[in-house]
């Protein structure tokens, strides 16, 4: 009843919440992209976006269908597995971004290992600055990292505004220094938020510095500042700090995955996890524990 192709354009569209943005991805013309949704559209007999010339959004119908599209493509890339007998196996070095700690990125994880237990599967945790320099270097095959801004290198999974974050009823005195929890360099977002206050001519000063997502939401929760942080990926606990703290506007940042310069043997099991990973993005915004 609903074709794989569809569902594949589907889940672009909705992670990245662009028909634009999805065909880059896809390698396809926008007007396919279309194409597929709409009838898709049809076989449900339901709009699954919401769109009007500047947004696109997801309908009541379009987040239901998230979880079946990306049941049906599991089991679709399993049976094509099996039957072709193109099992990918060997060492996959896989780098995440502390982004990921509180997402449900695991359930991805824990999927593809059931469905590819021949893969070794290594698994780094770091600065998406410094998974870059590791994946350039030859000591990953396979990133899911922020990317600077104007960096064109990698594949949009999604887009996502970056916000003010801190604890509730936080007050920032306009008349001090920003208090700043930041990760160390080469973290993407230090960069945006010292770059954003500079340009405002704002003062700020660095209260905490943690290389640990959960170190730097410790801070936060205990009110020693605000940081700069992905709006789908706000940390139980923490708020958005409304538009009349003053803070200036941060932009928005993309998440990216990015794939080494791969041999024979990693090549299969990194196409694997990237289509894993593209199929089951939204769950990395949407199901925070």
């Amino acid at each position: 009843m609903y074709d794989p192709v569809q569902l594949r354009t589907f889940l672009a569209v909705a992670q990245t919440l662009s028909f634009t943005q999805a065909a880059r991805r896809l390698g396809l013309r926008q007007s396919t992209v279309s194409q597929h949704v709409r009838r898709l559209e049809d076989a449900t007999g339901r709009p699954l976006f919401a769109r009007d010339t500047h947004r696109v959004e997801l309908t009541e119908a379009g987040e239901a269908m998230l979880g079946f599209a990306r049941r049906i493509l599991e089991v679709h890339e399993q049976a094509a597995a099996y039957f072709t007998g193109a099992r990918p196996g060997g060492r996959l070095r896989f780098g995440a971004s502390e982004d990921f700690v509180l997402t449900r990125l695991t359930d991805i994880l824990q999927s593809f290992r059931r469905g590819h237990p021949e893969v070794d599967l290594e698994l780094t945790v770091e600065l998406s600055g410094t998974l870059h320099e590791r994946l350039d270097a030859g000591k990953l095959d396979l990133v899911l990292a922020k990317r600077r801004p104007g960096d064109p290198r990698g594949e949009l999974v999604w887009r996502d505004d970056l916000v003010w974050i801190g604890a509730p009823r936080l007050r920032v005195d306009p008349e001090l220094p920003v208090p700043l929890i930041v990760y160390p360099p080469p973290g993407i977002t230090r960069a945006v938020a010292m770059e954003a206050l500079d340009r405002e001519g704002r003062p700020w000063r660095v209260a905490c510095t943690s290389g640990s997502l959960n170190g730097l939401v410790a801070a936060a929760r205990a009110g020693l500042g605000v940081m700069a942080h992905s709006r789908g990926l706000i940390p139980q606990g923490l708020e958005r700090l409304p538009d009349r703290a003053g803070l200036p506007e941060l932009g928005s940042v993309d998440f990216v995955l990015r794939h080494g310069d791969r041999d024979a043997a990693a090549r299969g099991a990194s196409d694997a996890l990237a289509v894993a990973i593209l199929a089951g993005g939204d769950r990395l915004q949407r199901g925070q524990g």
